[in-house]
């Protein structure tokens, strides 16, 4: 399974927005903190602790249990420079770390029905993990 998540190249706001697709599909909306990432540079010299996006990539997706959400969510492996990147629900920049959140509209610098966005997406990464599919992410 091939999820991507394209941001919005214009930003006015202080979080990242942009949609999530799934094997090419839209499937949602995407609310990241601010990118940050400074092309060239280490993750050091840019990240601001907890209130900065991923840097762009590509990465691998497994589901364990979360100890600060005390459940099992999707998690990202890898990232350089960020430990615990997962996808799960939220609404605004201030529910996010650098973890990906999901929501069916956006409004402004939020996004809504984000449980509802969340657990379609988790039950397909959950499926695809179970047939035996590796879930990968690519963040544009």
């Amino acid at each position: 399974m091939e999820l991507e998540v394209k941001r919005d190249p214009e930003q006015p706001h202080h979080c990242t927005l942009g949609k999530m697709f799934v094997d090419g599909i839209v499937a949602c909306e995407t609310l990241e903190d601010v990118v940050r990432e400074v092309e060239g540079a280490t993750v050091a010299n840019w990240k601001i602790q907890g209130d900065t996006a991923i840097p762009r990539g590509r990465y691998r997706i497994v589901v364990n249990h979360s100890n600060r959400f005390k459940r099992d969510l999707p998690q990202l492996l890898n990232v350089p420079g960020f430990e615990g990147i997962r996808i799960h629900p939220g609404n605004t920049e201030a529910d996010t770390s650098g973890c990906i959140l999901v929501g069916t509209t956006r409004s402004g610098a939020a996004i809504q029905n984000s449980r509802v966005a969340f657990n379609e997406l988790f039950e397909d990464i959950k499926e695809a993990l179970a047939n035996g599919e590796q879930v990968w992410i690519t963040i544009a």
